[in-house]
């Protein structure tokens, strides 16, 4: 699993590191000092599981909690046992008090590693792809869905499920948009912001900040804006 540990202490983090580096099934992807940096982070790489102090400066780590989504596992770290009833709210995986013994942290890895298969199995469970195909089968109200490639506008994230944009039809299915986007095809879908991916077949026009298609405006993040200029509009201009 990705992780990420997200405290305001340094030496709170290096000992979590080193917990963290004893663990065979975890690969340490980054640390963080706050949650916004942390953030920001997670808008551009994969992250499964996050250590996440409670008491820090700005956000704290229950607010940062509820905006994780539910796909990404939490683990709280904290010298306070008084915010436990907090975690449980926010459907964290555990609750470790500092300084996190290594037979505890074990513990709580091995929790996490059974919920992360669950949803592991659970998307696997919600897509099934034909290979060499041009459509894949979506499972949505209980039933699959055969979807053409050529016939999504574009893909929505929303939370932990996504929007299947096609023309006159919408499809949601209980799934991450990283999924999708590993399934189809990079030469015509691009992923344009942290919850949107667009079939470039079917843009009718766009500016520096936002894409049209049909009636749909769908903004441009700015650190996706490099790639669709390049991924897109560059390849346009070569043709």
């Amino acid at each position: 699993m990705n992780c990420i540990i997200v405290d305001d202490e340094p030496l709170a983090r290096e000992a979590m590191k080193l917990l963290i580096e004893e663990a065979e099934c975890l690969q340490l992807v980054g640390s963080f000092n706050s949650a916004a940096t942390a953030s920001d982070f997670m808008e551009q790489h994969v992250v499964d599981l996050v250590f996440l102090d409670i008491q820090m400066p700005g956000i704290t780590g229950i607010e940062f909690a509820r905006t994780i989504s539910k796909r990404t596992l939490v683990i709280f770290t904290t010298a306070y046992t008084e915010y436990a009833l907090d975690s449980y709210e926010v459907d964290a995986i555990d609750y470790l008090i500092k300084p996190v013994e290594a037979e505890r942290f074990q513990k709580a890895i091995e929790k996490a590693q059974s919920y992360h298969s669950l949803l592991l199995q659970e998307e696997k469970e919600a897509i099934e792809t034909i290979a060499a195909a041009e459509y894949f089968f979506v499972k949505a109200e209980r039933r699959y869905f055969k979807v053409n490639f050529s016939d999504i506008l574009f893909v929505e994230g929303l939370k932990d499920y996504v929007i299947l944009q096609l023309g006159e039809q919408r499809i949601i299915t209980r799934m991450s948009l990283k999924a999708v986007f590993d399934l189809l095809p990079k030469e015509s879908f691009l992923r344009v912001n942290k919850s949107y991916i667009v079939n470039t077949a079917h843009i009718n026009s766009f500016d520096n900040n936002d894409i049209f298609i049909k009636s749909y405006e769908i903004a441009i993040g700015n650190s996706y804006r490099d790639d669709f200029f390049e991924g897109f509009v560059m390849k346009q201009q070569r043709w």
